[in-house]
Parts: structure tokens; C-alpha cells; sequence
């Protein structure tokens, strides 16, 4: 098969590889869409080690069915393998597995390719009339739909209001899934001009380059993690609120502890989703209640290393670039 491999710092090659092969429990997926996500741009620039070259990145796939007894139906992937036997397995909180392993990590290869395996039970079925290019987005969104829904059950009900730091796919997807889950104030803070100009096109959230001042926030969600954001975080959020800490930008520093607090504010990590909160996010998607999902930015396959390139240089106006083999 084809398939777009990491082959080094911001190196990206268009390489012929063997067909992946199921295990037990497995099967085949014909990939129809994926998306380039953060984590595989900090990959291609060489800032995370559980990702080394080379490798195929890729983990917001949806596709068809290849082999076993659902061969032709169109899912889109939950890329969290788990043991599903585990305590959190149990409780239902599976992205917290010891043994998770996710697709474009070894020893799983990812979804910029023609075909990757997957166990059976991370496949959510779509209905034909749903594009795989929407249908990828179920990835994205469901980081933002756990997030929110955690933020929510600490403060006991939807939050009014909501600020979001950073404008991309999953800080965008977290607006959404805010909106859709009860807020009814919810601002986005985008620094680069051109997307927040595309964002503005594409929703009415309002979108500024700044966090604006007035009416402190309940619920801060930082989806970019850096320094920088978790100042304003910590700086911003009303007392008692929550600030729920999405990105993977930069390790340490940024928060302020002695106002966190003297103010009880509540800090909550938050990595991925559970499967439930992925079957939902899938359900909200069909259902037409995170909006349209149209504003991707679609290109070939063969075209990734170039779409690395511009969100890298911010030259991509686009929340997210979904890729197509």
C-alpha cells in the first residue's frame, strides 16, 4: 500500500509499504479520510519521543470496512486500543488504560496510508449519506466532548460562560461541544489573523486575538498548552471556576498556583475520551448537533508533506486539514 511515513525532523515521505495484517480481534480498514492533528505536527518536528521515525502518523481516520464479518461498512475509529479488562477499563474511563496503545504510536502504525488494522469494538458505524471527511472529525471533537462534560459535572451544570485559548480543531471542537452541551457564551481566543478571520467565516462564536476582559469565565479550556496560555488560564478563570487543560504545547511553567488557590480553582487534565464519549461525539456529529463540520481543508494524500509545511508556517487558514488517499 501507499502510505505518507515520518522519516525524520520535517521529513515526510510518499513510501510503498507492506499491507498491515490483523491480530485476533482485529480487522482491516480501508482509510477514506484522516486528519493531521497537533500531535503529529509535534511529531514531524521532532518534539515527541513516543513518536520516532519511521513511522506513519495519522490517528483521525474514518474508512470502510476490509475483512471479517462487517467487510463493506463505513466507520469512523476510536484509536485507543485498551485491554478493556483494567479498573478504568471497567469504570469506563478507558483512556486511562496502563496498556493503551493509539494508532500512529508504535507499535501501531498510523492512518496516512491506504489501509490500517483495529480491534473490532473501536469501530463506530456511520451512515452512507455521512462523508468520511466528516466523519474523521470524530476524533477531534470527542477530545473537546470529554473535556467539556468533565468541566461541566465539577460545576454542577452546563457552564455559562466559556473561553477557549487557541482556535484550531480541538480548541474550535471544544466551542462546539460547549455550545451543544448547554453554554451559551462561549469566546475563542485565536492569535493568528488568518484563522481567526476563518473561524469568524465558518461560526458566530466570537473569536479575538486576545482574552478580553469583563465577566470572568467559568469554564477556561486551554487547547494549545503552553506557558503563555496557562498564565492566562490561571490569570482569567472566575473563582471556583475550572480551567481544563487540553494541549500539548510545552511540559511546565505558567500557572498561578497562589490563585489557584486562595480561589479554588479547579485544575483538570484532560487526555482524549472515553469510548462512550466518542459513540456520542459520533452521534452528535450524525445528528447534525456540532454544526455542519465542512470546514476542513481536504488534500491528496500525496500532498501531506506540503500541508505539514503550511500549518507549520501558519500559512493554513483552516481549523484542520484532513488528508485523502
Amino acid at each position: 500500500m501507499k502510505a505518507l511515513v515520518y522519516t525524520g525532523e520535517r521529513a515526510l515521505e510518499m513510501r510503498q509499504v507492506p499491507d498491515p495484517v490483523p491480530k485476533p480481534g482485529e480487522v482491516l480498514v480501508r482509510v477514506d479520510a484522516v486528519g493531521i492533528c497537533g500531535s503529529d505536527i509535534h511529531a514531524y518536528l521532532g518534539h515527541d519521543e513516543r513518536r520516532p521515525a519511521p513511522l506513519i502518523l495519522g490517528h483521525e481516520v474514518a474508512g470502510t470496512i476490509a475483512s471479517g464479518a462487517r467487510t463493506g461498512q463505513r466507520v469512523t475509529v476510536n484509536p485507543l486500543a485498551t485491554c478493556g479488562t483494567c479498573p478504568a477499563c471497567r469504570e469506563g474511563r478507558d483512556n486511562l488504560c496502563p496498556q493503551r496503545q493509539i494508532i500512529s504510536m508504535p507499535p501501531r502504525e498510523g492512518g496516512f496510508a491506504e489501509f490500517i488494522t483495529s480491534p473490532e469494538r473501536n469501530l463506530v458505524a456511520i451512515p452512507d449519506a455521512l462523508p468520511a471527511t466528516v466523519a474523521c472529525l470524530a476524533e477531534p471533537l470527542a477530545c473537546g466532548w470529554h473535556a467539556v462534560k468533565l468541566g461541566n459535572r465539577v460545576l454542577g451544570g452546563p457552564a455559562t460562560r466559556v473561553l477557549i485559548l487557541g482556535g484550531g480543531a480541538i480548541g474550535f471542537g471544544a466551542a462546539l461541544a460547549a455550545r451543544a452541551l448547554g453554554s451559551t457564551d462561549v469566546t475563542i481566543v485565536e492569535p493568528n489573523a488568518i484563522r481567526r478571520q476563518r473561524l469568524t467565516e465558518i461560526d458566530d462564536f466570537p473569536v479575538v486575538e486576545r482574552a478580553p476582559s469583563g465577566a470572568a469565565p467559568d469554564l477556561v479550556i486551554d487547547a494549545a498548552g503552553f506557558s503563555a496560555t496557562r498564565e492566562v488560564a490561571s490569570e482569567t478563570v472566575r473563582p471556583g471556576g475550572v480551567i481544563l487543560h487540553i494541549g500539548l504545547g510545552q511540559a511546565t511553567d505558567g500557572l498561578n498556583i497562589r490563585r489557584m488557590t486562595l480561589q479554588e480553582i479547579t485544575f483538570i487534565g484532560t487526555y482524549t475520551y472515553s469510548h462512550s464519549d466518542f459513540e456520542e461525539c459520533t452521534a452528535a456529529i450524525i445528528e447534525g448537533r456540532l454544526g455542519r463540520c465542512d470546514w476542513t481543508d481536504i488534500r491528496d494524500l500525496a500532498d501531506g508533506s506540503a500541508a505539514f509545511a503550511g500549518m507549520v508556517g501558519n500559512a493554513i487558514a483552516s481549523p484542520k486539514v484532513v488528508l485523502v488517499p
